[in-house]
């Protein structure tokens, strides 16, 4: 009796499992025609999420939209040897503050204080106009980072 509720059970699991499986591939070729192979990536799999411990500059900046990027960065001889970020947002909001982190990383902080959105969009490819904020979301929580390092170190 035991035995015949496992299988049940287990063949319950297995068919819920497939469902979801099946959902999620609904919802990716969904996003695929809407957004660039990079874009739903990145969404996906991001690089460089959370938190630095101890900073050397940080911000945080909720954009227009409601989404709120944060940006950690560690800093050595003005080098960026570490950039993270965490945000509340949307998928080309993830995509954007992964991207970004990856662009900037191993860059002076003079060379990452020049980034702009078209950077971003250059490698993640175009998106739809109602996202086109998302990469100015990701410049701006930088710049803010970068201006919190240089008052930090008593550069203005």
């Amino acid at each position: 009796m035991k035995l015949s509720r496992g299988v049940a059970m287990a063949e319950k699991v297995s068919t819920l499992d497939e469902l979801v499986d099946d959902i999620q591939q609904a919802i990716i070729r969904d996003a695929l025609e809407i957004f660039s192979e990079r874009v739903v990536e990145e969404a996906l799999n991001p690089k460089n999420v959370g938190m630095i411990e101890d900073p050397d500059g940080a911000s945080r900046i909720t954009g227009p939209c409601g989404d709120t990027m944060e940006i950690y960065l560690k800093i050595e001889d003005e080098r960026i040897i570490e950039a993270r970020f965490l945000t509340d947002g949307c998928g080309p909001t993830i995509a954007c503050g992964s991207v970004l982190t990856e662009l900037i990383r191993g860059k002076t902080v003079e060379e990452a204080s020049r980034l702009n959105d078209e950077e971003i969009l250059s490698v993640l490819g175009d998106l739809p106009e109602e996202h086109l904020h998302c990469p100015v979301l990701a410049v701006n929580t930088l710049k803010e980072a970068i201006a919190d390092y240089r008052r930090r170190k008593g550069g203005g």
